[in-house]
C-alpha cells in the first residue's frame, strides 16, 4: 500500500499510467475512490494520473487534532503544502490539476500559490462563493446526520472512511473544512490564477446553483466554462465519460494555444 510520510502523518496515494502528470483531488467528503471510473480513461489516453487522499480522508492518517485542525484556519494552506510536498516526493513538476468540488478550491489555492508548476486548473462543481456563512448553507443543503442519510450514501460513506464514516460524515456535513464557518468567496483571488481554467458546473446541482459557475468563471484571466445539463452535482460520477473528454479536450486546446491570454469561453453540452 502506496503511503508517504507529509508533515508527520502517513497519506496513501496512488500512481497509474505515463505521460503528462494529471493530479485528481476529492470532494469533502470523499476520497480517491470517488475517480475509480474515472482515472482509467485519463490513463487509456497517455497520462500518468496521480491521486491522493488528504489528510483524515480514506486510508490517509489524520492525527490526533483532525477535527480541530479541519475547522481551523489551517486547512485551506496546509492542504496547499501537503499537495506541494506529494508532488516533491513524487518529482512532479508543472501538471495539470482537476479538483472536484472541494478539490477544486485546493487547485485555486495552489494556482495561485504556486502559478509555474500549474499547466491547467480544471475545477468541478466547486463553489465560488457563499451570500450566508457557511454554516447556515450547510442546514439549508445538507442532510445533517448521517443516520438519516439514504442506505446507499451511507455505504458509500463507510467504503470512503470505514469506522469513521458516521464521525467524520456528521464532521464534514457541519463545517466544510475548505469553507469554513463565516462566508466563503474566491472571487477576490481568482483574477491571479494565470493559467488557463476550466470550470466544470452541473445545472442541477442541489448544493451550489449553477450561476455560482458564471460569476467563477467570469473573475477568471483564462477561464472557459462548460455545463453540463440534466445533470447532479456529482458530474464524474453521473457523467463520467462526458466529464473526462471535456477536460481532456479543454487540456489540448489549452496546450495548442497555451501561451495567448483569450476572453473566458463558455461551451453547453447537450
Amino acid at each position: 500500500m502506496p503511503l508517504e510520510k507529509i508533515n508527520g502523518l502517513e497519506i496513501y496515494y496512488e500512481v497509474h499510467g505515463e505521460g503528462e502528470v494529471i493530479i485528481l483531488m476529492h470532494h469533502g467528503f470523499g476520497c480517491i475512490r470517488i475517480w475509480n471510473a474515472i482515472y482509467p480513461q485519463f490513463v487509456a489516453h497517455g497520462y500518468k494520473v496521480v491521486m491522493y487522499d488528504r489528510r483524515g480522508f480514506g486510508r490517509s492518517e489524520g492525527g490526533n487534532d483532525f477535527f480541530e485542525f479541519y475547522e481551523s484556519d489551517r486547512y485551506r494552506p496546509e492542504s496547499v503544502t501537503e499537495l506541494r510536498l506529494i508532488k516533491e516526493f513524487l518529482g512532479i513538476g508543472s501538471c495539470h490539476l482537476v479538483g472536484q468540488c472541494e478539490g477544486g478550491v485546493i487547485g485555486v489555492d495552489y494556482a495561485v500559490a504556486y502559478p509555474v508548476e500549474v499547466k491547467t486548473l480544471a475545477v468541478a462543481g466547486t463553489q465560488c462563493y457563499s451570500e450566508v456563512p457557511m454554516t447556515e448553507l450547510n442546514v439549508m443543503r445538507l442532510v445533517r446526520k448521517f443516520a438519516h442519510l439514504e442506505a446507499g450514501l451511507q455505504a458509500k460513506m463507510v467504503e470512503w472512511h470505514g469506522d469513521q464514516a458516521e464521525t467524520k460524515y456528521n464532521q464534514f456535513a457541519t463545517c466544510g473544512g475548505a469553507y469554513g464557518a463565516g462566508y466563503f468567496d474566491l472571487r477576490p483571488i481568482l483574477p491571479e490564477v494565470a493559467c488557463p481554467t476550466l470550470v466544470l458546473y452541473p445545472d442541477r446541482s442541489s448544493i451550489f446553483d449553477v450561476e455560482q459557475s458564471v460569476a467563477f468563471y467570469r473573475h477568471l484571466p483564462r477561464g472557459e466554462l462548460a455545463v453540463f445539463p440534466r445533470c447532479g452535482h456529482n458530474t464524474y460520477e453521473q457523467r463520467p465519460e462526458e466529464y473526462v473528454h471535456t477536460i481532456l479536450d479543454f487540456i489540448k486546446r489549452s496546450g495548442e494555444g497555451g501561451d495567448q491570454k483569450t476572453r473566458p469561453a463558455v461551451s453547453c453540452l447537450a
